[in-house]
């Protein structure tokens, strides 16, 4: 759902690829000239199309049963949507030292999730709670389950409280369906995000990224054999591995981890039209008949990348400066939810979908020009200069030890 910070170097232009010539991920996404932003984007409103099921009261995404229970359509956007994070994320570890790396990343995803927690806590939830003819002052409490409690319980990613006092359990069917108040049920995997980010992290800090790649192929593997582990017997891996009992952590971070083997080594990842091909029929292959999480996996994160290599020129445009997709994923789940209040649902399952699209792009929009790519502008500002600047002036200060040396001599 983000992209990385640093400008990524640019190579000269490749001759157009035929159909079976053999080029590089590296060639195929190199610089800016790919088409990630729009598959990004695309990969946001699949994310709508599969919520709009038991939002809109149509039940679950009927993809959860043509793969026996595998995946759903969210789910495997979202795992593209991790993909291509890896990629990014890596190729961003590249380029930058920790501090400078864990601040483009805090720049990147804390200013606009932290703006839809108070938008829903202090501008969506008041109306709701005045169009139902309750007083503001019944509203603004400061007890769990309030709007305070809703920013508070939050705002580390860690989603602590899902909606706020009783709104949306009898007014929409998801509520009704559950019984349970919920604003924004897409925000959960943003601490899944963030922990593969202190993964990389940690590897920047050691200069894994750039001199032991080979570690960062272990640990995939690692998570590949803990997935395995966890599909043949779910619950052995929390025994063995208290801290990795939530299964998501594996599912997610092996998707991620896949993308960082990719970027990495992106020079000899082959761009081949008929390993696209294979890898799709794989991805269906899997999903029709098993080991979805694991073979189809590595194959969802090759087609996700190949798709931004491949996808025309025409559409490369889309994101590459201005990218909508984290805003479009953040606000979908909160602008359907509203639209169930009004009860646009009755209108059937299509148009309450493509209008939640379209409000849900409108508010991408708002989200990226308002704050986003305004946070970003900091990138380079306070800790973003990195360490070895900020070591510099440590060292020049008067009083300092290179100070006195210089004096002295």
């Amino acid at each position: 759902m983000t992209s990385a910070s640093p400008a990524e170097p640019t190579f000269p232009a490749s001759p157009r690829i035929r159909f079976g010539v053999q080029s590089t991920m590296r060639a195929g996404l190199r610089g800016t000239d790919n088409a990630l932003g729009i598959v990004r984007l695309v990969l946001a409103s699949l994310v709508i199309f599969d919520h709009a099921f038991p939002l809109g009261g149509w039940g679950h995404d009927p993809v959860l049963d043509l793969t026996g229970g595998q995946a759903t359509l969210g789910s495997i956007a979202v795992g593209g949507f991790f993909a291509i994070s890896g990629y990014l994320i890596a190729k961003s570890g590249q380029t930058a030292d920790v501090v400078q790396f864990l601040w483009r990343r805090v720049l990147r995803i804390f200013p606009a999730f932290l703006v839809v927690l108070i938008v829903t806590a202090f501008a969506v939830g008041p109306v709701l709670w005045l169009l139902e003819g309750r007083s503001l002052g019944a509203y603004f409490t400061t007890g769990a389950g309030g709007p305070f409690a809703y920013i508070t319980a939050n705002w580390t990613l860690t989603i602590g409280q899902w909606g706020i006092h009783d709104l949306l359990v009898t007014t929409t069917p998801y509520g009704e369906s559950t019984g349970i108040s919920a604003f924004n049920g897409s925000l959960w995997t943003l601490r899944y995000e963030w922990w593969c980010y202190l993964v990389i992290a940690v590897f920047v800090l050691f200069a894994v990224i750039t001199r032991a790649r080979a570690i960062v192929v272990a640990t995939t593997v690692f998570f590949g054999i803990l997935q395995v582990v966890q599909d043949a017997a779910p619950g052995t891996v929390a025994a063995i591995v208290p801290w990795l009992a939530d299964p998501y952590t594996i599912s997610l971070g092996f998707t991620f981890l896949i993308g960082s083997c990719i970027a990495l080594y992106a020079d000899k990842v082959p761009l081949d039209d008929r390993l696209i091909a294979f890898a799709g029929a794989l991805v269906i292959a899997t999903l029709a008949f098993g080991g979805y999480s694991t073979i189809g996996t590595i194959a969802i994160v090759y087609l996700s990348l190949a798709a931004g290599a491949r996808l025309p020129k025409a559409v490369r445009w889309i994101g590459a400066k201005n990218d909508y997709s984290y805003g479009v994923y953040i606000y979908g789940f909160l602008v359907q939810q509203v639209m169930a209040y009004f009860q646009v649902f009755k209108l059937g399952y299509l148009p309450f979908v493509l209008i939640a699209v379209v409000l849900a792009l409108g508010l991408g929009w708002l989200s990226w020009h308002g704050i986003e790519k305004h946070a970003m502008k900091l990138k380079s500002w306070g800790p973003g200069r990195g360490v070895a600047y900020w070591l510099g002036r440590a060292r020049s200060r008067p009083g300092s030890g290179s100070g006195s040396a210089s004096v002295s001599s």
